[in-house]
């Protein structure tokens, strides 16, 4: 079956500002389109999704429709800016809403975000991919993504310095290449799991 992928990016600037976080997500989308998976893009600034860890938190929550179509994709790539050497507190929020999943259960025992990938989308104008990529990581995981190797693409600027991802003349050949690898590795992953399902839970 065709493979899609769902990209929540995390600016914290609402439409339709421009967004260097946008910029490498749809790169991400981009690379990910050769190897079939059709993709789309939710700016969550945009939505009104309230604080909580609950499936929907009711009062307009707009989380109950994007986790529709977080569950409905094979893929999910989480792009943060970097403010403080942190991901962003929208970010955190998705990290948040995540949370839920982890009492939503098939028949077999076994979370609905299992057989899913994730991958990650860092950028910002000093060091912190590394770290921030490793606190998504972790947080995705626990709530029962997959995340393949080379999961992650990020581009940091120079310390002390004002360029933005989006004001680079063109996209520095590492950060295309690795954003390609981390294409190949999602689609292969994704298919795997597609076709291959985690085994029932123990616990189901």
């Amino acid at each position: 079956m065709p493979l899609t992928a769902l990209a929540l990016n995390c600016t914290l600037s609402p439409s339709p500002a421009e967004s260097s976080t946008q910029l490498l997500a749809q790169q991400v989308l981009d690379a990910l389109a050769e190897h079939g998976v059709s993709g789309s893009m939710v700016r969550v600034v945009d939505h009104d999704v309230r604080p909580g860890v609950e499936l929907d938190m009711g009062d307009g929550d707009a989380w109950p429709s994007i986790r529709r179509q977080v569950i409905d994709s094979d893929i999910l790539v989480l792009a943060t800016p970097t403010w403080v050497g942190q991901h962003s507190s929208v970010c955190q929020r998705v990290l948040e809403r995540l949370d839920a999943e982890l009492s939503e259960k098939d028949d077999e025992g076994r979370l609905q975000t299992y057989g899913k990938v994730a991958v990650a989308v860092v950028v910002g104008n000093e060091d912190g991919a590394h770290h921030i990529s490793a606190i998504l990581f972790q947080s995705l995981n626990d709530v029962g993504f997959t995340i393949p190797a080379g999961g992650v693409t990020y581009w940091n600027g120079e310390a002390m310095h004002g360029t933005d991802y989006k004001d680079l003349d063109s996209t520095p050949d590492t950060v295309a290449s690795t954003t390609r690898t981390l294409a190949a590795n999602a689609a292969h992953l994704a298919g795997l799991l597609a076709g291959s399902p985690y085994p029932p839970s123990e616990e189901g």
